[in-house]
């Protein structure tokens, strides 16, 4: 009996301290785990994330390499052994890497492969921050610690006794160079290897590397073979090793840095951002300025698990695109252009897919972080100019994967949320360039254009692939060009063809099904259609996933369903079917499909991004306390701080994205457009410190698990019926008190004069 009201004692203190509520909050980086999202591989991606220690929107980051030199699954957690602390920009697995090298300690005979080299370790004897990295390898007996800065890195070995302690360069294979430089303790080399291309022929990666204890061995490597008289290679595969004889535990020190530049711009940004600081110096001060980046938003009153869920989540939106620019001698910005290879002038960014981040990622920086997009749109304005086209996939350099033309929104969306004092009309004829021409590339400019601009949609049977995932892309692409155009005053016999294109969806709609449908060029539907098959007409998705991708005109899209009431039905449907699905396009099961199956939400895909917005459109219908439900059921069963916490691949920040709008009560369905749809407060309280000093407070004291409900809510203390927030109040300041409970409203936002923005039914 004892034992067994001990073991209930137990289980009600475990529950008691998940479900205990956290107050104010002065250290958040400390709540967040990097780990959130690692246990993932091919066939499951559970965020397919790997441990970024880097500070924010960094030009290089640090990871632990659990896989083979070269794989994009870089860290997984599920893994037991490190082959090496890599220097990766690595946007996903799925992209790879670029410009990496690595480096490894190791201890006894003198091991350099990869195979040889890797040491055992736990998650035990592991720590991972943002800003600091430590991991005890079991069969070196070495501890390896690591703090970044934006572009330089230290790290710090605790060695055992012994005269066989040595370190371990990896300038990895695809052309390297590697030079051993005793008298000045140092290394230097260059990576050329690349995943994504082609890039232009001059593409390193140069690194230096300085260490505080002399050597007393050093040896160059090619391959598999240790060469013992040359200091200096040049081959496909180098690699160095530098040795020392260390007391029981002894710290050396390595103080690295890089350059897409040259070795002198390397050993300026090493001096610069690393100048005489110790270890420790440069982790506080990496501590430091995660904490200030974070500190635009606190939460307060969420559960011990909801409060590590969101800080682990904002911190992954705050990395990419990261910074490919420099600072040279003379404090200028240039960049190495990865299109024509030239030393240039200002701003550079790269590592992301437009076709993920336009949709909540970018509308979060240009709430929360206005000035780094600010100099992400001069960067985009140097693609431009640099390679003649807008990215939409850049890694570094124009990506040939995915679809659409999705930098009109994230250009079009910086503009209207109030970004200026750059050369916008360089991007507005960037836009209309992308909009109106095949690119050299399938991925930039629009594929298939020539039929889009003649029959209003890309057709199924010309051999144009995802034709109608395209087509529904391009009109809203369409709807945030003339948006722009009109913000900036443009006349209507160049902006009208766009609004004109933004009803283009209309015609993949398909009456009989109620569903968008691929469509042939004369005019009749595919057949046989299956609103289950994913692929083909679609992108990594089925028909109820793309249906609803009209995010400019959801009005129109809920008027051509049948109205309000069955445009409801049908949004209930994709939660209330089962999970099946047709793979035949693929030839097999992709993950995206598997991680949809396994949610236990029916139809609902949340673990890929064309569906990520639908749960708000509930708001459109006249149900709002339908998306206020689900929003919560999404944020409750999809995302935990846990290394299986992701439902599929985090992408670049923007499936973290949706949980941090989300978490604060309302998303950006239509980018844009000066409007944020409400769903509902996870935290009985957010404040938003906006970046020109207002902050918005959004109070919902009643909020618990069962109180998910919106009875009233008031803005600046008058009632707020809408389904929707402005932007631009919002950015005057503004209290947002929510009355939650745990019984839906079933009267407030139901009219269509509460419903967010239609581009049919708004005033023109």
């Amino acid at each position: 009996m004892i034992k067994k009201l001990l073991t209930t004692a137990l289980i009600f203190t475990a529950l008691g301290l998940s479900a205990q509520t956290v107050g104010k909050i002065t250290d958040p980086v400390e709540w967040i785990n990097p780990l959130m999202g690692t246990q993932s591989k091919p066939d499951l991606s559970n965020g397919n994330t790997y441990p970024a220690i880097a500070v924010p929107w960094g030009m290089n980051f640090w990871t632990p390499q659990t896989g083979k030199m070269g794989n994009g699954w870089a860290y997984q957690y599920d893994q037991d052994k490190i082959r090496g602390f890599k220097q990766t920009h690595q946007p996903s697995p799925w992209m790879n890497d670029y410009g990496q090298f690595a480096i490894m300690p190791v201890t006894g005979s003198l091991k350099f492969t990869e195979d040889d080299r890797a040491s055992w370790f736990t998650h035990k004897a592991e720590v991972a921050k943002p800003y600091y990295y430590s991991v005890y390898l079991a069969d070196a007996n070495v501890t390896t610690e690591i703090t970044p800065t934006e572009r330089a890195a230290q790290f710090r070995f605790t060695f055992p006794k012994t005269d066989s302690a040595f370190v371990v360069v990896d300038a990895l294979n695809k052309g390297s160079y590697i030079k051993i430089i005793p008298q000045e303790r140092k290394i230097i080399g260059y990576t050329t290897k690349y995943a994504r291309g082609p890039l232009p022929s001059n593409f390193k990666n140069y690194f230096v590397i300085y260490f505080d204890k002399a050597f007393t061995i050093a040896k160059t490597w090619s391959g598999n073979k240790l060469n013992t008289t040359d200091l200096e290679l040049q081959s496909d595969h180098t690699g160095a090793v530098i040795g020392f004889k260390t007391a029981k535990g002894e710290k050396v020190n390595a103080r690295v840095a890089s350059s897409f530049i040259s070795f002198e711009q390397a050993e300026i940004s090493l001096k610069r951002e690393l100048a005489n600081d110790s270890f420790d110096v440069t982790k506080a001060k990496a501590k430091s300025i995660w904490n200030k980046t974070l500190s635009r938003i606190a939460v307060e009153g969420g559960t011990v698990d909801q409060t590590r869920t969101f800080y682990s989540s904002f911190y992954r939106t705050l990395f990419f695109p990261n910074k490919l620019y420099e600072i040279d001698a003379n404090n200028k910005i240039v960049h190495w252009s990865p299109y024509n290879g030239k030393i240039m002038p200002g701003y550079m960014f790269a590592g992301t897919g437009f076709w993920d981040t336009f949709r909540a990622l970018y509308p979060f920086l240009n709430l929360v972080y206005p000035s780094i997009n600010k100099e992400m749109q001069q960067g985009l304005i140097n693609d431009y100019k640099e390679g003649g086209w807008l990215p939409e996939w850049s890694s570094p350099g124009y990506a040939n994967i995915m679809i659409g033309n999705n930098s009109a929104s994230v250009v079009a969306d910086a503009y209207i949320k109030g970004m200026r004092g750059y050369d916008i009309e360089t991007l507005w004829e960037a836009l209309k360039h992308g909009a109106n021409n095949e690119g050299p590339i399938e991925a930039v400019g629009r594929s298939g254009v020539k039929y889009y601009n003649e029959l209003g949609y890309v057709p199924f049977d010309v051999k144009v692939d995802e034709n109608a995932a395209k087509t529904l892309e391009y009109a809203y692409d369409d709807f945030a060009i003339y948006q722009l155009g009109k913000a900036l005053g443009k006349p209507a016999s160049e902006i009208d063809i766009y609004a004109k294109r933004s009803m283009n969806y209309k015609n993949l709609f398909d009456p009989a099904s109620g569903l968008m449908r691929g469509k042939n060029a004369d005019g009749t539907f595919q057949s046989p259609f299956s609103p289950f098959k994913w692929g083909g007409a679609f992108t990594e998705g089925n028909s109820w996933h793309y249906t609803w991708s009209v995010f400019q005109d959801v009005a129109g899209l809920a008027k051509l369903m049948g109205g309000n009431s069955k445009f409801v039905e049908k949004l209930d449907s994709v939660f209330s079917m089962p999970p099946v699905f047709d793979e035949s396009a693929y030839g097999g099961v992709i993950h995206e499909i598997r991680e949809m199956q396994i949610a236990n939400m029916g139809q609902y895909a949340h673990g890929n991004q064309p569906i990520q917005h639908m749960i708000y459109l509930y708001n459109y219908g006249g149900a709002p306390w339908k998306a206020q439900y689900w929003v919560r059921e999404a944020m409750n069963r999809l995302y935990k701080a846990t290394p299986d916490g992701y439902c599929g691949d985090e992408d670049n920040g923007q499936t973290s994205a949706w949980y941090v709008f989300s978490a604060m009560g309302f998303y950006p369905v239509t980018p844009a457009v000066d409007q944020y749809v409400i769903g509902a407060p996870l935290f009985k309280k957010v404040t938003l410190n906006l970046e020109n000093g207002k902050k918005v407070v959004i109070n919902a004291p009643a909020n618990s698990d069962g109180n998910r409900y919106i009875q009233t809510l008031k803005v600046n203390g008058a009632n707020h019926n809408q389904n929707w927030l402005s932007h631009s109040a919002l950015q005057k300041g503004a209290v947002l008190d929510f009355n939650m409970s745990s019984s839906p409203n079933k009267t407030r936002g139901t009219t269509e004069s509460a419903f967010p923005y239609s581009f049919s039914t708004a005033k023109k």
